[in-house]
């Protein structure tokens, strides 16, 4: 077959222009595969790989990172909204606007702070070499009347 970037090439007819356009076709549409060669670690932990999407991030950063979103959205949403409230009315006042508008915002950020104080509480592991004895009670507290009494009971 002969094409056109050769020395000496003369035109191509028509069977060989759609031979080579055939070719072309079929060498852009060829199924690729890539198979990894590597040895699989034969005990231990894998290297972690980093997956599509958000960036690998610590459960505080992660936490942290969808509370700023939320926050952001809401600001936006209730900004936008008194706004739009202050343009249509032409006669809103934007202090009574702000406070009215400014209360979501001021929750969202008092629920930051809550929510930032409740953490869970950290998984205790005990690691023993001889024999144990765990005894764990529940103590079930009670307090009734004006004049409180307050008993334990195991």
């Amino acid at each position: 077959m002969h094409r056109p970037d050769s020395a000496h090439s003369h035109p191509m007819t028509d069977a060989e222009a759609a031979a080579e356009a055939h070719r072309l076709i079929t060498d852009a549409y060829r199924p690729t595969a890539y198979r990894d060669t590597a040895p699989v670690p034969a005990y231990g932990p894998t290297p972690p790989v980093v997956q599509p999407g958000r960036p690998p991030m610590s459960q505080g950063a992660t936490d942290a990172s969808v509370l700023m979103l939320a926050g952001g959205a809401t600001t936006a949403m209730v900004g936008g909204t008194a706004a739009v409230l202050m343009y249509a009315s032409q006669f809103a006042d934007p202090v009574v606007c702000g406070l009215v508008f400014g209360a979501p915002t001021a929750l969202v950020l008092a629920l930051a702070r809550l929510a930032k104080r409740a953490k869970p509480a950290p998984d205790v592991h005990h690691h023993y070499t001889g024999p144990v004895y765990q005894d764990q009670r529940n103590v079930h507290t009670t307090t009734r009347g004006v004049w409180a009494k307050t008993t334990h009971q195991h």
